[in-house]
């Protein structure tokens, strides 16, 4: 094997090594040095206060005062710039006015500075002159690589580091939690109410502006954060809505985001051209890419830490089903109500749980759920019900609820279910009163079993609990392979066709045409521009039929008497096509007719569903299924789910709908084949994504039944001519990468295909690892990994399901995945690492070569600076591989000896 080199610090290979330890925001949040520019002696001062939080909070580093017109702050030695500091700093605290930021952020820039608070505000929020300001700032950091926070922000606290580059008050407690927010009021008057109640943090953060950093930065920091169990976000506005998808999604597999978000007024819907448009708006959109992402929302400051509480002392439940245990029967009531109305479920308690009870408890308990065990139930009869409910496994979670009656013992009932804190799913309480129950809440508390004033407030925090657990379960649900559209260019040729006329509304006959170049059934439609036409089609389709408005200009058929249904006779058919015409003539609409178009009359024997998509300002297209018909808008039972769909996220989109239930089988109607329905919306989500250029598509209704599923109607609005491709709507989560799927043969001329991972890769993914040998497995892993711990189901989940703007894995398909080959972004850096596993079976056939290669493509393609990979020093096919592509095999000074690095500068 070749010798590796120690490579001088002036090569960019030693730049992205030396820093690959250290994560871009360090300098924000874990700064070895901070200059404060504006450190002002005045009283009251923003400039004071900040430069006394940081002196009287040791946090391990040196404080610099920066003022021009002082010798000395607070006692400590001021300095008149940046250029004059003894040694270069990591952070820069700034809150000097506006007009001087951009001067200080040169200096930044010429002095190295990494990351930048900027405090003081006069941006973007004071009009056209501001917002000048801030594009000048971030410029200057772009072009220097420097972070900023802010601006016009409260400041970062670190209370487990004693960090305080804030103005506010007082320094927080430290804690495991990580608190957000966009407002610094906010963020103030929850510091205050923290250390009434005690509660401790691992990070305050005022996003303020969000100019440069925002809130997937911020996640995907606080994700790999040791010090953080959980994420608070207080939200007025998305920003990067990518951004923001990509980071949660990753970070909420193991910690939980909790969401406030505040501004939920839909807008803009009236101005929508389609049912759909009128039905989607912005905050429902956000909470569907809140479930996307597996992030939980709620609705109050005090559920946002319920939550964060909740979920750190407690499992999450696998279900919705409570069982609620009582002494009173009112508060099981009241529990009970608001356990239902937010979706949840009364557990039904089995035989033998009910036996079981009924062999302590006095015959008048409830025998049934809520479990009423009378209000002289002592602790023992809390202790031996408690018991034998948390062994049913009907239940998916508890909840104790205490009044204090005059038999009762609150402290010793709370003492005595101390042992049951981990019964493997949920436990929380609820001690109702005030003085008398306090030391058995004190007691619940303390061995981790949640406590609530009220009942009510409880069963509603079991409700986010398993609706929290609803949304991680479908990341890592594995979906069923849908198949690929036939029709892809004859899709794109009527879309190109239309815009190159100049229209922007397909009629119905083209919109049909659409959905079945995406193999989505229709009902079979036939254009006539006369009456003769129409009565020729209408026999040869057989009768009845429907007559419907052709129109390249008029949208809802409906609305101008453009729809005639069950027509039996020729005479009929005549009738109805002058009378489309002449009511359209009536209105002064009579450009607006282009003839008819003939369809058999369907039976109505089924469930009108819509399904449709419309653009969101923040997100872009979304999508949308639901009850269908016309009186869509009134009953406006729909879900929404943001493109590209799998059948695992098709399914659960339409679990959130209430005819979702009928669709199951009701009344003796059989029920719709699902599966079939859920292949049907991953195709419509695949048009959606493939045919940028719609603006606007639904179809309303596509008829259900266990027979069949068929479009009878469907509309297409597209981008007006004008506008170009590179100005339409970005989607909000990247689908899948076609581009890099390809053919390629191997040194024995198999011919395999090599593309992008899938979710529904995963059997075939634990399969691949079957064929590894554990030298393989050695080299990969730089250590021994058994197979049940690499194809454990979560862990397959978690790889196949790509963000493909974070991590790109390209497998070599041939019958089976025989190799495997993985770029993944570093955070916060234009850099990425590869790893790469290839079957025993097919090594030396040039595998690991094009893998490789086509990752470096990728990597391009990303617009990365570097790629690097860590090898272990016996792995030389690796090294032979990688300097084959350019890459420079290197032992970095001070890093472990026990591997080299590959690194390639793009």
């Amino acid at each position: 094997m070749a010798p590796t080199n120690r490579t001088p610090p002036n090569e960019p290979s030693y730049d992205l090594l030396h820093l690959r330890g250290r994560h871009p925001l360090e300098a924000l949040f874990n700064p070895r040095s901070v200059a404060v520019v504006g450190a002002s002696e005045r009283q009251g001062s923003v400039g004071r206060t900040l430069l006394w939080n940081l002196i009287s909070n040791p946090f391990g580093g040196t404080v610099y005062p920066v003022n021009p017109n002082r010798k000395s702050v607070l006692g400590i030695r001021a300095w008149p710039s940046l250029q004059s500091l003894p040694e270069p700093v990591d952070l820069v605290v700034i809150v000097t006015p506006a007009d001087t930021v951009p001067g200080v952020m040169r200096e930044c820039a010429e002095v190295g500075v990494k990351g930048v608070i900027i405090i003081s505000a006069g941006f973007k929020e004071v009009g056209p002159e501001g917002m000048k300001l801030e594009q000048e700032v971030l410029q200057i950091a772009r072009e220097a690589g420097i972070r900023i926070i802010g601006p016009n922000c409260l400041g970062v606290m670190r209370p487990t580091t004693g960090l305080n580059a804030t103005f506010a008050g007082e320094m927080a407690r430290p804690g495991n939690v990580a608190f957000i927010s966009q407002s610094g009021a906010l963020l103030t008057a929850i510091l205050d109410w923290s250390l009434r109640e005690a509660v401790g943090f691992s990070a305050f953060v005022s996003m303020g502006s969000m100019l440069d950093v925002g809130w997937g930065d911020v996640i995907d920091y606080l994700g790999n954060d040791p010090r953080t169990r959980s994420i608070l976000i207080y939200m007025e506005s998305i920003g990067d809505a990518r951004a923001f998808l990509s980071a949660a999604r990753e970070v909420a597999l193991h910690k939980p985001i909790i969401v406030i978000k505040a501004g939920r007024t839909a807008q803009a819907a009236a101005a929508a051209a389609s049912h759909t448009g009128t039905l989607v708006g912005s905050d429902e959109v956000l909470s569907a890419a809140f479930r996307r992402a597996g992030v939980l929302r709620v609705d109050s400051i005090a559920d946002l830490f319920y939550m964060a509480e909740v979920l750190a002392r407690q499992p999450r439940p696998i279900g919705r089903r409570l069982t609620i245990l009582t002494n009173a029967g009112g508060p099981g009531v009241l529990a009970t109500d608001a356990l239902v109305m937010g979706g949840g479920e009364l557990a039904k308690l089995s035989d033998k749980t009910v036996a079981e009870l009924n062999s302590f408890l006095p015959p008048a308990w409830s025998h049934g759920n809520p479990v009423d065990i009378l209000g002289d139930a002592d602790p023992e009869r809390y202790a031996k019900a408690l018991e034998v409910a948390g062994a049913d496994k009907n239940s998916d979670g508890l909840l104790v609820i205490l009044t204090p009656q005059d038999m009762t013992e609150p402290t010793q009932t709370a003492d005595r279910l101390k042992p049951y804190a981990k019964l493997g799913k949920p436990v929380i309480a609820s001690w109702m009163g005030g003085s008398e129950v306090a030391a058995g809440e004190r007691i619940l508390n303390d061995a981790g079993i949640p406590t609530f004033g009220y009942p009510d407030t409880a069963a509603r925090i079991f409700n986010y609990m398993w609706r929290y657990s609803y949304n991680l379960a479908g990341l890592y649900e594995t979906p069923v392979l849908a198949e690929e559209p036939p029709g892809r260019e004859e899709a794109e040729r009527l879309i190109r066709e239309a815009r190159a006329a100049g229209r922007t509304l397909l009629t119905e006959y083209e919109s049909k045409r659409l959905l079945e170049a995406y193999g989505i059934p229709t009902v079979e439609t036939r254009l006539a521009a006369t009456a003769d036409e129409a009565v020729r089609e209408a026999e040869s389709l057989g009768y009845p039929v429907v007559l419907k408005l052709h129109s390249h200009r008029i949208a809802h058929k409906t609305d101008v008497g453009g729809v005639k249904l069950n027509l039996g006779t020729a005479e009929q058919v005549r009738e109805a096509f002058e009378a489309i015409r002449r009511k359209l003539e009536e209105l002064g609409r009579a450009d607006g007719f282009d003839g008819v178009t003939v369809q058999p009359m369907v039976k109505l024997e089924g469930y009108e569903l819509i399904v449709g998509s419309s653009l969101d300002a923040q997100f872009g297209p979304v999508l949308l299924f639901g009850a269908g018909g016309t009186l869509v808008e009134v009953f406006k039972d729909r879900a929404l789910a943001l493109p590209p769909l799998n059948t695992t996220l098709a399914g659960r989109m339409m679990e959130q709908t209430r005819i979702h239930e009928a669709l199951k089988g009701v009344r003796g109607r059989p029920p719709v084949d699902l599966g079939a329905l859920r292949k049907l919306m991953v195709r419509f989500s695949q048009m959606v994504v493939e045919q940028r250029f719609i603006r606007e598509v639904d179809i309303n209704p596509l008829l259900a039944s266990a027979e069949r599923l068929v479009a009878l109607d469907a509309r297409v609005v597209l981008h007006g001519p004008e506008v170009k491709e590179e100005e339409l709507p970005r989607l909000a989560i990247l689908p899948y990468p076609a581009k890099y799927v390809e053919r390629w043969k191997m040194r024995n001329g198999e011919e395999v295909v090599i593309r992008p991972i899938r979710p529904e890769d995963e059997p075939r993914m634990a399969e691949f690892h079957k064929t590894l040998s554990e030298q393989t497995v050695f080299l990969r892993y730089a250590g021994m990994m058994k197979l049940d711990q690499r194809v454990a189901h979560e862990r397959l989940a978690r790889i196949c399901f790509n963000d493909y703007g974070r991590e790109m894995a390209l497998v070599v398909d041939g019958g089976g995945i025989l190799a495997v080959g993985r770029l993944t972004r570093l955070p916060g850096t234009e850099d990425a690492e590869f790893a790469m596993l290839i079957s025993d079976a097919v090594q030396r056939q040039g595998l690991g070569s094009e893998l490789l290669r086509r990752l470096v493509n990728v990597g391009r393609d990303w617009g990365l600076k570097r790629i690097v990979a860590d090898i272990l020093p016996g792995n030389g096919a690796m090294q032979r591989v990688c300097r084959k592509l350019g890459f420079q095999i290197i032992q970095p000074q001070g890093l472990d000896e026990n591997v080299v690095s590959a690194v390639k500068v793009l």
